[in-house]
């Protein structure tokens, strides 16, 4: 029996990472299986067991962004029944004629008024009734769904009516979500959205997890936030999982990238289906809120840039004849052309007919290439789209991207090495670091599945969260106190809850000048008034060039995560042997990654293939393996 193992469920693959009895890793992938993610799980694993199981997937974002789920009916107060349909007003296309917007999970006919009203400093405008609360309860019922979203107006501020309410509903059958259990959080729209999408996602979830459960006990589920929760848990709360396996290739980078001895780093990691970067300093940075098909949620979660760029993004031609790469992706299924099943051209098809995929290489130790199908379906594209522009496209797509979340704030790229992983990541970095000014990329020992090693490593967590709204002057200084107290105790007692010992407080809190209408997230090292005024200055002098050291400072949103001590899984490190040079001769040099000891070098042009994934260094490029298998690659 294995002592841990990992499992990311991807898009296009399934990965497994499992640490042995005798400390070793060993590591293997499988096609999965969409219509049930389970499927290639349970084949995967061929009847093997583990003491530990750490899962990450994609099962809660594709059931939101596929629509894959119950009726649901929106609960909330009387004159707010169209929050979900006015949202913030904002056009995610501002030039668009005839804007579209995603549909919410809630439809207008099925939101349900109550006659109360709270005030945003808690106090109470109209009372709830129980004659009020018994109609609201049998309407639900009449509706005939059993799924039910409880947001009453300025809940966070005075939970009471929305309790009542919420046990009222459970006491007759019915399965709630309550914002007060969610999202207890300021802006309405927002702590709104993100109960009715947990309503929504309840049923498809607790029935994915508790099957899993069954074969795999004591499961536990990576969280958006990079934390760990049980199965029961994450069922609970499935908006916690929407950004579950990226945040675990989050963690398995800087597991990586620390022990090569390299703190800040930018993760790019490139797989089937999209992209995801990030950028960590140190450490990963979280955010508070994100938007997942044009739907709010307010939830932790480490501050990820999505694109839809991956190994299996379609390559065609618009209607005005311009050459198009993604979002849309061949999937697992029929996957790119030369998978035997596809036919139309993608990334993956480009990098075969360049000579940067090994043709005689199976991806995954499973799949077979086929070059002359993808020629054939890269010739279908014209003779103006060739592979070498689908990966210029591709790579333009994904320099955004990584723009973003770096240049764009403030940090020199200079200072970072970039971090290449996913079955794709290492095909495509070189050419972006160059594109960047990364003066390092470096792909680690097992890039294909990294995500399910940072699953393993991931630490357990409780976060509790207050809104304050509170300006930061000493005359707070109490309040603050106060608060925080009640949250750590309340973090520590989740947890302990689950039989984990705290070990570690972590505060953070979002912040803005007095008058602004946004705010940052800062961390500080204790929730005092002059460490929240001075990360927020330094803060907002990173992110947006200027700051007013003078300025009133309010803080909004506090924090508090109690965390158990991080798992840690022993790197084994490579044989070193005399060092080696490979170098091209005049043609692509082709590299097993498996022949390579620590010390070797490897020049570009070269592609270095391995079963998980395959690495090319472009000419002017110079890869050296360390003392862990990793590739430190750099121009010269």
């Amino acid at each position: 029996m294995a002592r841990a193992l990992g499992i990311d469920v991807g898009g296009t693959f399934t990965d497994f990472i499992e640490v042995g009895d005798d400390g070793m890793l060993r590591t293997w992938k499988r096609l999965s299986t969409p219509a049930d993610p389970r499927v290639a799980i349970i084949e995967g694993l061929d009847g093997g067991t583990a003491g530990r199981y750490v899962h990450g997937s994609t099962v809660a974002t594709n059931a939101l962004l596929e629509r894959h789920g119950p009726r649901v009916v929106l609960v909330t107060t009387e004159g707010f029944r169209d929050t979900l349909t006015i949202r913030r007003q904002t056009r995610p296309e501002l030039y668009a004629l005839e804007p579209r917007r995603a549909p919410h999970v809630v439809a207008r006919g099925d939101v349900i008024a109550v006659h109360e009203r709270v005030g945003a400093a808690g106090e109470v405008v109209v009372e709830l009734t129980e004659t009020e609360i018994d109609r609201v309860v049998e309407e639900c019922r009449e509706t005939g769904t059993l799924h039910v979203a409880v947001c009453l107006l300025h809940s966070y501020a005075y939970p009471d009516h929305e309790r009542r309410l919420t046990d009222a509903l459970r006491k007759r059958g019915l399965e709630v979500s309550a914002s007060i259990e969610v999202a207890p959080q300021i802006r309405e729209y927002e702590r709104t959205s993100t109960t009715a999408i947990n309503a929504f996602l309840r049923p498809t979830i607790r029935t994915y997890l508790g099957n899993l459960e069954g074969d795999l006990p004591g499961i536990r589920v990576i969280r958006s936030d990079a934390s760990l929760a049980s199965s029961e848990q994450a069922g609970e709360h499935p908006v916690s999982m929407l950004l579950s396996g990226p945040a675990g290739g989050v963690l398995g980078a800087l597991h990586v990238a620390r022990r090569a001895g390299i703190q800040n780093i930018v993760t790019f990691d490139m797989g089937g289906t999209s992209t995801d970067v990030a950028v960590c300093p140190g450490e990963p940075l979280l955010r508070g809120a994100m938007e997942i098909d044009g739907l709010a949620v307010i939830n932790s979660a480490v501050d990820i840039e999505t694109v839809g760029a991956g190994g299996g993004s379609l390559a065609r031609l618009d209607v005005g004849g311009a050459l198009v790469v993604g979002p849309e992706s061949a999937g697992a299924d029929p996957g790119p052309a030369c998978y035997g099943t596809g036919t139309q051209p993608t990334v993956t098809d480009a990098n075969l007919v360049l000579g940067r995929l090994h043709a005689e290489q199976r991806l995954g130790e499973t799949v077979a290439l086929d070059l002359e199908r993808a020629r054939l379906a890269l010739a279908g594209l014209g003779p103006g789209a060739n592979a070498e522009a689908v990966i210029d496209v591709v790579n333009a797509n994904m320099v955004r991207s990584l723009s973003r979340v770096s240049l764009e704030r403030g940090f020199d790229t200079r200072e970072f090495t970039l971090v290449a992983f996913g079955g794709a990541g290492p095909l495509h970095a070189c050419a972006l670091a160059e594109q960047l000014g990364f003066r390092r990329v470096l792909v680690p020992r097992f890039p294909g599945v990294l995500s399910a090693l940072g699953m393993l490593t991931a630490p357990e967590a409780a976060e509790q969260t207050q809104s304050l709204v509170l300006t930061l002057s000493a005359n707070a200084s109490s309040t603050l106190r106060d608060s925080a107290t009640i949250l750590e105790r309340a973090a520590r007692d989740e947890l302990e809850a689950a039989g984990v010992a705290a070990r570690h407080i972590l505060w953070s809190g979002d912040a803005r000048y007095l008058g602004q209408a946004h705010e940052l997230r800062v961390a500080v090292d204790s929730p005092g008034l002059d460490a929240f005024s001075t990360a927020f200055h330094a803060s907002h002098e990173k992110r947006f060039g200027y700051s007013t050291p003078d300025g009133p400072v309010e803080l909004v949103t506090l924090r508090a995560r109690a965390e158990a001590d991080r798992p840690d899984v022993v790197l084994p490190e490579v044989q070193a042997g005399p060092s080696r040079m490979f170098a091209p001769t005049g043609e692509m040099l082709v590299v097993d990654r498996g022949n390579l000891a620590a010390g070797d070098r490897v020049a570009g042009e070269a592609t270095i293939f391995q079963p998980d994934a395959t690495t090319y260094l472009p000419p002017g490029w110079v890869a050296t393996v360390d003392g862990f298998g990793n590739l430190l690659a750099e121009p010269v």
